[in-house]
């Protein structure tokens, strides 16, 4: 018995023992993954050679994994690249793979509901992932892409954090609909409505970016869908084109923390051109001498400094990552805290994103994605408003501020002039304006793979957005007199927002040459939005933000309004199919069945078809014996494809009520339909020189007919507005060009350049009439348009008296007549002609990078010409008429010809200008440091700068500007009037992995 223990004892020991030495003989081998130019490859995978053991590479672009003692190899992988071999050499590794040599037309890119390969596209499609982001200070995915790729254009229409911003593929097409693309986010498309509350009276007109609740350190890839054959399977929100957001997602291998911060400084580019107080001295002896001794104070001011800051933005960023086959995950945070270059402006956003991809059963045939997304935004408002009356707002007040006046006095107490000429720093204590939003998006997607080639897959999300915006206006602060009559307001904003899918997919490789696919579906969406404020007058300030006891108000300055939008459902049946043959010829078409609640009871339904094909000449044996094409391929496309971005209720008869009486303010229309633009799509995509250079050119057309549109009821019918389908049609049209070429590459530098260019044309016809737009503003612009749509003219063309400069003997402003004189006698409210286009006629996007050992440069450009914009400040702001007792524009102190200080401001093209630009949009300089360590792994420090400069010739503050001038719901464009300002960023960024 001792013997038999003794024996087992040894046994037992000589298994620990063996156990043990196994252990020790396993380590953990970490590194990174780089492409060719240094910069990290998200989701490549590593596997030990000759075994199952694999991982994948994180945010940064890092890997662990554990390897036996007896390895010695490694095998990484990743697509559009070619996998590398590489030997097992310490225990910290830096990996790079090479393009492989079809650059990349494996990669798999999203289309609408489903994915594909490149070489597989027949639509015009651009996909843009983080490598190519635009880097910087971004509040929302759209300023991503700003000059990324052709035929899009991004303006960003404020300087205010979090702004609003402009949004066009492919240009206009709309008269009385929306413009704007639309945006889905992860399967989930998106309604496009901002949860901010507008605000009243001179508080802030912006409504923000609908898309600032996304974190753009989320977000893995943006695939923007251009041509109908690309778009059409989205049917009637479509015709705008699409972009389809794609968030990271979690990656096999053992838990990896990124972590990203940033902080810098903000500030503006450049001053308005406005008189310093010499100037301004010199100006009143000149235009005013009688006047000068009373408009002349003594002081030295510039108020536009002073209503400016240098404004310090803090952003920080946070993952954590990782998972097995059997399921992935991904956890983020962020926290921006952005103070604007305008005092009392600023945002703070709070994000957190959730997303789980898991595989269930023996078999993993039994999938759930799932994902969810929280964010607040806590916002604060300078008193900015296009709205204004006389009274302005900051960003005038200061323009006009007489610089010989102090903005203080010796006491530091804030100078009272009068109730129409405002201290600018008084209206920002006088205002205060701040606005809490919330976002949810939960997203649900079970699927099961029926079989290796079939797949069902259930869509369920829920948005969720809520907006309280509360703001309280010191009337006393601006005029003692009214210092009992100080007003408030809250207002509230909630949307709720469901989608169902169903979709069945097939794809399967039936031969060596045959690849056929194909997407079946049926989707239910339903948005809800509701919508009340109320509004108080009469409080005395007692130390209290007046909304807070908003029951203090006199009962006769009352005012509430609520509002819930009528039903807005959609559902739809779709499908595509298509197929592969011999890697050379493809074919794809889908269509797509809708159902709206908007449309009249006899246009319930339509549908949108679309067919594409698409030839690879370079997959021919005829053309393989041409060593200079890697690749080249032809596309041909068309499709229709609809526009129901207007609002809900437009075909029945809605009712207003208020002080207990009902009036109808729309009635029903039973006809009303889609709005559809059908387009053909022909291009060409193209590499050359073994993939050194490559690109893209296209050219489209795009007609747009059945334009909805509100028209007022003609008498004698009663009185109320009416959607109507306008005959006629609109025609965009135009080619896209896209280049890459690697100019340097070996083993210590990398240089490649992109260019992308668009130009562009647009033209309406058959209209019956014209409609009217652009409100122009300002003293003695009360009630003036200056845009109209009309036949055989560009959308939103100017219409604008034709200045002809001053009349050196009488110093008024000289008009062209409908006659051919040319007098300061012609009227320019009469003679009105059509005058240029605010719509680009070329946009121009330009990147570089930079590449040595560890040294990365990276440049992004962008531009736009061709196009007019109204200098709307100039025209009413900044005019001689200002003084004796207000600034003006350095450009009117003109000597050589004498202008009258009575000579009125016209809606004229004196103050239409060129808006050709190309502007420095970022600049970043980084460095790899490495690992720090054995704790920070990647790390990698930065300097960034933003809006660096402008090469332009308009005056105005940027010619990236679109202040709101709708007339009637009819969107306008190329305005700019009293805007936030843009600002110049530098910040200092640093990202690591633990």
């Amino acid at each position: 018995m001792k013997n038999k223990l003794l024996v087992q004892g040894v046994l037992t020991l000589t298994l620990l023992l063996t156990s043990m030495i196994g252990f020790a003989q396993i380590k953990t081998l970490t590194g990174s993954v780089v492409d060719d130019a240094g910069n990290p490859l998200i989701g490549a995978t590593i596997r030990i050679k000759g075994s199952t053991s694999a991982t994948t590479t994180g945010d940064k672009g890092t890997f662990s994994i554990d390897v036996p003692a007896n390895a010695t190899s490694l095998e990484v992988s990743f697509i559009g690249y070619e996998t590398k071999e590489e030997s097992i050499v310490g225990s910290d590794m830096i990996i790079q793979l090479q393009p492989d040599a079809d650059q990349g037309l494996d990669e798999v890119v999203v289309i609408g509901y489903g994915t594909a390969r490149k070489r597989d596209l027949t639509g015009s499609l651009v996909t843009i992932g983080v490598k190519n982001f635009n880097k910087g200070l971004m509040t929302s995915p759209d300023q991503l892409i700003q000059g990324k790729t052709p035929g899009v254009m991004v303006i960003n229409n404020t300087g205010q954090p979090g702004g609003a911003t402009t949004v066009r593929i492919r240009g206009n097409s709309s008269i009385r609909a929306s413009n704007n693309p639309l945006f889905v986010l992860d399967g989930v498309p998106m309604s496009g409505n901002s949860p901010l509350p507008e605000g009243r009276g001179g508080f802030s007109s912006d409504r923000g970016n609908p898309l600032t609740y996304l974190n753009p350190s989320d977000i893995a890839s943006m695939d923007i869908l251009k041509d109908a054959s690309a778009t059409a399977i989205y049917g009637s929100r479509g015709a705008n084109g699409v972009v389809i957001i794609t968030t990271k997602k979690g990656q096999i291998g053992s838990p990896q923390i990124a972590v990203g911060a940033s902080t810098g400084i903000s500030s503006m580019r450049e001053y308005p051109d406005v008189l310093n107080a010499a100037r301004f001295r010199e100006a009143l002896d000149y235009y005013t001498p009688t006047e000068a001794a009373d408009a002349d104070f003594g002081g030295n001011e510039d108020a536009f400094r002073a209503i400016t800051q240098n404004a310090v933005t803090q952003n920080y960023y946070g993952d954590v990552s990782g998972g097995t086959e059997h399921g992935k995950y991904r956890l983020s945070g962020g926290y921006l805290n952005q103070h604007g270059i305008i005092r009392s402006s600023q945002l703070k956003k709070y994000t957190a994103n959730f997303t789980g991809n898991f595989r269930f059963l023996e078999s993993k045939k039994l999938g759930l994605d799932f994902s969810v997304f929280l964010t607040q935004l806590n916002n604060r408002y300078a008193p900015i408003n296009a709205m204004v009356g006389s009274e302005g707002n900051v960003i005038s007040q200061a323009l006009q501020w007489n610089p010989t006046r102090t903005i203080r006095d010796e006491q530091g107490n804030l100078t009272f002039v009068s109730s129409t000429t405002r201290n600018p720093l008084t209206s920002i204590e006088a205002f205060k304006d701040q606005a809490v939003t919330n976002t949810m998006v939960v997203n649900v997607a079970p699927y099961y793979k029926i079989t290796d080639d079939l797949e069902y897959r259930f869509i369920y999300s829920a948005m969720r957005q809520t907006g309280s915006r509360e703001g309280m206006y010191r009337a006393g602060l601006i005029d003692p007199s009214a210092s009992e009559n100080e007003q408030a307001f809250i207002s509230n904003n909630g949307e709720t927002n469901l989608q169902m899918t169903h979709m069945l997919s097939y794809n399967k490789q039936v031969s060596p040459d045959w690849n056929i696919n194909a997407v079946v579906g049926y989707e239910y969406l339903d948005y809800n939005y509701n919508n009340n404020i109320s509004f108080g007058g009469g409080f005395n300030f007692m130390g209290l933000d007046y909304f807070d006891y908003m029951q203090y108000s006199q009962v006769s300055t009352r005012e509430l309004a609520s509002y819930r939008s009528p039903t807005n459902q959609l559902q739809s049946l779709f499908a595509r199919g298509g197929f592969n043959y011999l890697d050379r010829y493809l074919f794809t078409a889908t269509v797509r069945r809708d159902g709206s609640t908007k449309f009249g009871e006899n246009n319930k339904y339509a549908t949108f078809p679309s067919v594409a094909v698409a030839w690879n000449i370079a997959e021919e044996e005829f053309f393989k014996s041409n060593a200079s094409f890697n690749q080249l391929k032809l596309r041909l496309g068309w499709g229709k494809t609809g526009n129901q971005e207007f609002p809900s209720g437009a075909s029945l008869n809605r009712f207003v009520f208020a002080n207990q009486s009902v009036s109808q303010a729309n009635y029903g229309n039973d006809d009303l339909k889609w709005e559809t633009s059908t387009t053909v799509n022909l291009g060409i995509d193209f590499a050359v020189l073994n993939n050194r250079l490559y690109g893209s050119i296209d050219y489209f057309n795009k007609k747009t007919t059945d334009a909805l549109f509100e028209q007022t009821l003609a008498q004698p019918a009663p009185a109320g507005r009416i959607w109507v389908n306008l005959d006629g049609e609109i025609v965009n049209k135009g080619i896209e060009i896209a280049l890459t070429g690697t100019i340097v590459q070996n083993d210590n530098w990398t240089w490649d350049l992109t260019g992308n260019a668009t130009f562009l044309k647009n033209s309406v016809s058959g209209l019956v009439g014209y409609y009217e737009t652009g409100a122009l503003r300002g003293q003695g612009f009360s009630g003036v348009l200056g845009q109209r749509m009309v036949n055989d003219q560009p959308l939103n063309v100017w219409y604008l008296a034709s200045y002809e400069g001053i009349d050196p003997q009488t110093g008024m402003s000289m008009y062209l007549g409908q006659d051919g004189s040319i007098s300061s006698a012609n009227d320019p409210a009469i003679n009105k002609f059509y005058m240029n286009s605010p719509n680009p006629t070329t946009l121009l996007g330009i990147s570089t990078n930079v590449n040595y050992k560890k040294i990365a440069l990276a440049a992004n450009m962008n531009g736009a010409m061709g196009h007019y914009l109204f200098n709307n400040t100039a025209a009413t702001t900044l005019g001689l008429s200002n003084l004796s007792s207000r600034n003006i524009g350095s450009s009117f102190f003109n000597t050589d010809v004498k202008e009258s200080t009575s000579n009125s401001a016209a809606p004229s093209t004196r103050f239409l200008e060129k808006g050709d630009y190309l502007k420095m949009a970022n600049l970043t300089l980084s460095y790899n440091v490495g690992n720090i360590g054995n704790t920070l792994k990647n790390f990698n420090v930065s300097v960034t700068g933003q809006n660096l400069f402008i090469i332009t010739k308009y005056t105005g503050f940027d010619p990236e500007v679109n202040t709101d001038g709708a007339n009637n719901g009819i969107p306008s464009l190329g305005i700019e009037y009293l805007p936030y300002p843009p600002s110049r960023n530098i910040l200092l960024g640093v990202n690591f992995s633990l």
